[in-house]
């Protein structure tokens, strides 16, 4: 799938993103998976999967689809493709299908998720303020070891991940970009950074 659609004009690191008490984040429900899809279908270009398809990965790994509300009206979604070791290695060297995936690329309740690709991000006017709370449910102990990845499909998407970290990657996986966890990355010599440095490790908790 791809990244989303809306407006995203303040600049933020992902793991620093505000909580937004204006919309609720949450794991989806097996019977929000349809009007889900139809979301995507509707803001995302290309989008190619259908709901029986997303509800099988739902039923793989329930805590890789998110739902967006404001209101009690959903107003976005997330989705997540959580890879084992083989699944990174096929992510970077474009072996993997990432509109079908086979399960044996996805990390399994008892692997660690080595690597996260946002395989959606689709979200109208206010929703995409739930980015935060989404950031903050990839601070779990699961998966907070891992970087994010994606692909940009909008002129959108592509803003929002120059805003909130993420960049370009050498890999054989067309335009992937990536985003390191702030934990993983190596502190500059610098007094201030190293203060930034010890906030980001306390946010993983």
């Amino acid at each position: 799938m791809g990244m989303e659609r809306g407006s995203f004009a303040a600049r933020h690191d992902f793991d620093a993103l505000p909580l937004s008490p204006d919309v609720d984040v949450r794991r989806a429900q097996f019977s929000e998976i349809a009007a889900l899809s139809q979301l995507a279908h509707r803001l995302v270009p290309g989008v190619r999967i259908g709901a029986t398809e997303l509800a099988k990965y739902f039923a793989f790994d329930p805590e890789s689809i998110l739902t967006f509300s404001r209101k009690g009206k959903l107003v976005g979604g997330m989705a997540f493709l959580f890879l084992n070791d083989r699944g990174h290695d096929a992510l970077l060297l474009d072996e993997i299908c990432l509109t079908a995936p086979e399960t044996c690329h996805l990390a399994s309740a008892k692997e660690d998720v080595s690597a996260i690709y946002i395989w959606a991000i689709a979200a109208t006017g206010r929703g995409v303020a739930g980015l935060g709370k989404a950031a903050a449910h990839l601070r779990q102990l699961r998966f907070r070891n891992a970087d994010c990845y994606a692909q940009p499909s909008t002129v959108a998407g592509r803003d929002i991940m120059k805003a909130t970290g993420f960049e370009p990657v050498p890999s054989f996986q067309p335009d992937l970009w990536c985003y390191e966890r702030p934990w993983h990355r190596q502190p500059m010599r610098m007094p201030g950074a190293i203060i930034q440095a010890r906030s980001f490790a306390d946010a993983r908790y």
